[in-house]
């Protein structure tokens, strides 16, 4: 079977998308880091190397640090699918991680979107 495009799109190549998207919106890179860091692990820092070696997507999920179990509390659609029934899991974790940039560009507080 083959590997869906967005395995292999470098993570730095969608990551100032997600700046982009909630900037617009009246939020921050940090907060976009933030919410990385809680769904990852990955620090600040790690998260600029990971851009900076320009890993792909498969890579960036493949070495987190620690992907937090409150992960699995995500719920709804994102990219026209429930994200709590992806069955791959690489797209499930990817599709996590939209959610979450959705959720902030939507203006949700970040006690909500971190799932607190």
């Amino acid at each position: 079977m083959e590997k869906h495009r967005i395995y292999t799109m470098a993570f730095g190549s969608v990551y100032p998308l997600y700046i982009t998207k909630v900037e617009r919106k009246g939020r921050t890179k940090e907060e976009v880091d933030e919410i990385i860091t809680w769904l990852t692990g990955y620090s600040k820092k790690q998260i600029n190397e990971v851009v900076e070696k320009q890993k792909n997507f498969e890579e960036f999920f493949a070495e987190a640090p620690k992907m937090n179990d409150s992960r699995k509390l995500i719920t709804g659609i994102i990219c026209g699918m429930r994200v709590e029934e992806i069955k791959e899991p690489l797209m499930q974790e990817i599709r996590y991680m939209d959610k979450l940039v959705d959720e902030l560009a939507k203006g949700k507080s970040m006690e909500k979107i971190l799932r607190k």
